[in-house]
């Protein structure tokens, strides 16, 4: 388990250092995971190492948020007298991303009908 974790951390930590030296605008953990991807692609064998601490990490997903909801709490204190700001700030966004969505869809639908009748 001990070394499935270190894969593990190896491939975020190479990820890291290859947004930083390359300057990608990518966050490192998830340019860590396309590497990890590559490298379960290359070498299938390490799947049975990475799976175990895999399985075992998402059993334990939700204690991963904890610090999250603790951040939320604490910084709620710093934004009182900002809720009506706040919420319009959620609303709008929610709204917008919907319709985005809504728009993609609508075109990539399209796009999938016109290449059945061609």
């Amino acid at each position: 388990m001990l070394a499935a974790f270190a894969v593990l951390l190896l491939f975020q930590c190479l990820g890291e250092g290859v947004v930083f030296v390359l300057r990608l605008p990518l966050p490192g953990p998830v340019a860590g995971m396309l590497l990890l991807v590559a490298a379960l692609i290359v070498f299938p064998k390490l799947q049975l190492l990475v799976e175990q601490a895999a399985n075992a990490l998402l059993a334990h997903l939700s204690l991963l948020f904890v610090p999250a909801g603790v951040g939320i709490v604490v910084a709620a204190a710093s934004g009182s007298g900002h809720w009506l700001a706040i919420v319009a700030s959620v609303v709008v966004s929610t709204l917008l991303a919907l319709a985005v969505t809504g728009l993609l869809l609508r075109g990539m639908k399209g796009e999938r009908a016109k290449d059945r009748d061609a």
